[in-house]
């Protein structure tokens, strides 16, 4: 979202629609009439500095947003962002370092807010055997890797289940923070095939699924490894880089992807 040419009623209105919230509703929710919050949005009236984070914080608008309003509203921003490697983070990067190994011997991956990856811990590595070399080259998008027909997919036995899933999660990051480059991303990962060659289609022609979670159903070798994916999240961040990193961890959905991944763990 950009802010030149834009007044701070202008954006706030837009996430207000985007959360799909009337002027009533968002006035209830940040204590102030429905008749200033109209007029903040059609400028008759200027916010606050403490007005604006208010009002962001209850449409739930993501930390490097809300920098954006404060700068449209005349502010300076207040929340900063370090790159991962700046000393300030670097017990938040130990903890990302502590998770992902202490996941191990399963795969587990950290990502930023467009799917970069981060850091992986070495159970990932064995996973990736096969793929296309440009797709490994830094910066590696986790999407494209598990979406490109030279990556994981022709790999991914449910791989138009997992797809649906993968798509409908990026759709809802796009809602809730409006962010092009995503927008972006929906529409390279849309284009690409929404099915694989059909290998597995017997395999899998009578196990019905259970309705609880979608699994990544991921060949490894002669096995089909069932894993169920966890995600997460800092939980009270106050700097833009950690408010956008996620862990991607999986887990053995069964006796047989447990034990195989030990293998390939230990292997490796």
């Amino acid at each position: 979202m950009q802010t030149r040419g834009r007044s701070i009623g202008g954006h706030l209105r837009d996430w207000r629609q985007r959360r799909r919230l009337s002027q009533l509703a968002l006035a209830c929710e940040a204590d102030i009439s429905a008749r200033h919050l109209s007029f903040i949005e059609t400028g008759r009236s200027s916010p606050s500095r403490e007005m604006v984070l208010r009002l962001a914080e209850r449409l739930e608008v993501p930390l490097r947003e809300r920098n954006l309003l404060l700068v449209a509203a005349g502010y300076a921003p207040v929340y900063p962002e370090r790159p991962l490697q700046d000393p300030a983070l670097d017990a938040a990067r130990k903890i990302i370092d502590t998770v992902l190994a202490g996941h191990e011997p399963y795969p587990a991956l950290a990502i930023d807010r467009h799917w970069t990856l981060v850091a992986a811990n070495k159970a990932l590595s064995p996973l990736l055997t096969g793929i296309d070399p440009a797709l490994l080259q830094p910066p590696i998008n986790a999407l494209r890797v598990g979406l490109h027909p030279a990556g994981l997919a022709p790999r991914i036995a449910n791989f138009a289940e997992w797809r649906a899933h993968l798509l409908a999660r990026l759709r809802r990051q796009i809602d809730l923070t409006g962010d092009p480059v995503l927008a972006r991303l929906l529409h390279e990962f849309s284009e690409y095939p929404s099915a694989n060659s059909g290998k597995f289609d017997r395999l899998f022609a009578t196990r019905e699924y259970d309705g609880i979670v979608v699994p990544l159903r991921l060949a490894v070798g002669a096995e089909v490894l069932s894993l169920i994916s966890m995600t997460t999240v800092f939980g009270t961040p106050v700097d833009i880089t950690l408010s956008e990193i996620a862990i991607e961890a999986f887990l053995p959905a069964d006796t047989t992807a447990a034990e195989a991944l030990r293998r390939l763990a230990s292997a490796a």
